[in-house]
Formats: structure tokens, C-alpha cells, sequence
């Protein structure tokens, strides 16, 4: 089947005249957002802006044409789909302007948009996923006990830079995983005079909110521009409150590794859509509501923060840093694991053990799973947090 990478070879010669932009075009700008343009880029402050061929061209020469890595659960293809846009008629005159990229440890947040020029007078705003860094991960679990997050405030503000230094300009807003969840949670609180000026919000397989966020006024006022885009099998766009109204696609591959947006069939201007989500994304579906109304935010915060002690103990600052010392590191890990206080490996043994058995029931639910293979799943469950049991 075919993905994003062959609607570049099938249309990528026709204007946004001639074929007014879709749903498609929305997840390649999306993905094209997790390029690194720094130097390449005018930043928020700066003046001028660069087509997506001149920022290609000035992103290989500087990268060079090798394979690059962009890290460990960010696609590769990333990188072939920013060639094939610098190619097309289709892309590669849309002007980047309003490019930034910030890294907190600190604040934890990792933050980063770029501002597509798609014609005079029209915009595409893409907020960026989850990178490769920990802190970024670290940030996405941090959702399920804050609202809201660092990088969903600064999302707010962005958006709002971005509409008064183009006041005339008509908005679309969007981005891929995490970068989904920024989009909808800035369009929902930018201000009503920038609300009004949005034409459709993208969340392309974004996590939902913790805390009240939709169904509020300032939800209500945008909810019928938010297009939400899912996976069959989806898992992590059924994280936490999202909106009920999604729309459901066909993918290639199986369980998480349909989030990658590379994966997602495209037949003509438009995904291969599904009338509902498959077995495993409604078995996430109600896995995690059950284990979300199981544990108190602290009790979140405190397994959270624990198991971010345990990946960052040797000093990894990466998911790349964690996979290349893979040995090495497992062995720090889990003597970290051991050396927790009490109350910590209470919390991860606790929470590792909720998730499991609410997993468990779902799949029971689904399937009336025999008791036989119940006994097997205790026993992958007794090993999982053999880690983290008491001394």
C-alpha cells in the first residue's frame, strides 16, 4: 500500500491551486517539522524566510547526504520525505519562517515549531513531536499528572506570535504525536481573536489532557475545526481525555508502531479511512481509562518521576544514548532499579502491576481469555517487576 513518501511521486506536481491542501499535506508538514533548522530556519525574532528547497538544500550540505539518524523512535524517512518535498512542484516554493527549537532540562520541556507560509495570507503552524531526548519523554509522561506541561504553554504563546506577526494571515494548526497535543491545546487557548482566525487544527495521533481542557467555553469555540486523526490500532492517541470525534485510518503495521505516520495508507488526496478503531486500540482504550481512574495524580508524579530516575542513571541524555550502551546501561538501570527508596519502588511496583492487571481484564473482556493463559501473563508480570519488589 501506499504511504506519504508515494503521494509526493503522485501529486506532488500539482499546486495548492489545482489540489486545495488535505489531510495528507497536513501530516508531511507535520513530519517535516522534526527536521533540525537551526541556522537554516529565520528564528521567531528573525526576518526573511527560506522555501523548503533552499532549506533542503542547506540542510545536506550541512549533514551531508549519508544516512542520518534521527534518533531512536523518530522515522529516518523523515529525511527522504524533506527530499522528495524540495523536489515537488507542489512543496518546494512554501516559504519556513518562525523556526525554534528549545531543550529544558530544567523546566523539562522540549519545544519546538516552524511556521509554513502555504500561499499569501495562509499559514500552516506545526508543532514537533516527541524527539529522541529523555527529557522529551519526560515531558510527555508528565501529562498525566500536570496541565499544563511547559512546552503546552509556550505552544499558546507561539501561536500568538506567530498570528501578530501576520495579522492578515488565516491559520491551520497541527502536528504529529506529542506535536498534535500542542496544536489542539494552543488553539484552544490562544486568544478568541486568533480562534476565529483558525481554519482547522490537526492532531495527527496526538496524547490527549489531563485536566479540564475539553469541554470548556474556549474548547467549544474551536471543537468543530479540530480534526482529530488516528491509527487503527491506535495507543497513544487514546492516552488520557481526547476527543471523542476521530477520525480512524489504515496503517501497515501493528500495535505502537503504527504511530509512525509513515506507516499510514494514502489512496488518492486522502488516508484509507476505517469506519472504527481495531481490537488492539480499543483494548488500549480501556485499559488506560480503568488504570487512569485507579491512581491519584501523586501517585502518577511519583512513578513518573521514579522511572525517570531509573533511564537517566547512567547519564543518558538520549533514547539513542540508552540504545548504544545498551549492556551497560541495562546493568545501571537496574541497579538503579534496586537502589530506589522504598516509598519509590513501592510506586513502580504498584503501578507496573495496576497497568498490567487492567491490561489483563481489557484483554479478557475482548477475547474471554482462558484461564490457562492467565496463569502465563501472571507470570511475565512477576518477572517485569521482579526489579522494583521490596528488599
Amino acid at each position: 500500500m501506499a504511504n506519504i513518501l508515494d503521494y509526493l511521486d503522485w501529486r506532488g506536481d500539482l499546486s495548492l491551486t489545482a489540489a486545495p491542501f488535505n489531510e495528507v499535506d497536513n501530516l508531511i508538514l507535520a513530519e517535516l517539522s522534526f527536521i533540525d533548522y537551526s541556522g537554516i530556519v529565520p528564528e521567531m525574532t528573525g526576518r526573511g524566510a527560506v522555501t523548503i528547497a533552499e532549506a533542503a538544500e542547506r540542510y545536506f550540505a550541512r549533514e551531508g547526504t549519508e544516512q542520518i539518524d534521527m534518533g531512536v523512535l523518530v522515522p529516518d524517512a523523515i529525511v527522504q520525505l524533506l527530499q522528495k518535498a524540495a523536489k515537488s512542484s507542489r512543496f518546494s516554493d512554501m516559504r519556513l519562517v518562525s523556526y525554534v527549537s528549545v531543550t529544558d532540562l530544567a523546566r523539562q520541556m522540549q519545544f519546538a515549531a516552524l511556521t509554513v507560509e502555504l500561499a499569501p495570507k495562509l499559514l500552516y503552524v506545526a508543532f514537533r513531536g516527541t524527539d529522541d531526548t529523555l527529557v522529551g519523554w519526560k515531558e510527555d509522561f508528565n501529562m498525566s499528572f500536570l496541565s499544563p506541561v511547559p512546552g503546552q504553554t509556550e505552544a499558546v504563546r507561539y501561536l500568538e506570535r506567530v498570528a501578530r506577526h501576520f495579522p492578515a494571515a488565516r491559520l491551520m494548526v497541527g502536528g504529529h504525536s506529542k506535536g498534535g497535543n500542542f496544536a489542539v491545546y494552543a488553539a484552544i487557548h490562544a486568544k478568541e481573536s486568533v480562534q476565529k482566525r483558525i481554519l482547522a487544527v490537526y492532531n495527527n495521533d496526538g496524547p490527549g489532557f489531563e485536566g479540564k481542557v475539553l469541554g470548556t467555553p474556549e474548547h467549544q469555540r474551536i471543537s468543530d475545526r479540530i480534526r482529530t486523526i488516528v491509527p487503527e490500532d491506535d495507543v497513544v492517541g487514546m492516552m488520557m481525555g481526547h476527543e471523542e470525534r476521530y477520525s480512524v485510518v489504515r496503517s501497515d503495521q501493528m500495535g505502537f508502531l503504527q504511530h509512525d505516520g509513515f506507516s499510514w495508507q494514502v489512496l488518492g488526496d486522502s488516508f484509507v479511512h476505517l469506519s472504527e478503531i481495531g481490537f488492539g486500540g480499543r483494548l488500549v482504550d480501556q485499559t488506560l481509562k480503568s488504570f487512569a481512574a485507579k491512581l491519584t495524580r501523586e501517585e502518577r508524579e511519583r512513578f513518573v518521576d521514579a522511572l525517570y530516575v531509573i533511564l537517566t542513571a547512567g547519564d543518558a541524555k538520549t533514547l539513542t544514548d540508552l540504545q548504544k550502551g545498551s549492556w551497560k546501561m541495562a546493568g545501571t538501570l537496574l541497579k538503579t532499579g534496586y537502589e530506589l527508596d522504598e516509598e519509590s519502588r513501592r510506586m513502580v511496583s504498584y503501578t507496573l502491576r495496576l497497568l498490567f492487571r487492567e491490561g489483563v481484564k481489557s484483554l479478557r473482556h475482548e477475547l474471554k481469555i482462558e484461564e490457562k493463559w492467565e496463569r502465563l501473563l501472571e507470570e511475565r508480570r512477576q518477572k517485569l517487576i521482579h526489579p522494583f519488589k521490596d528488599k
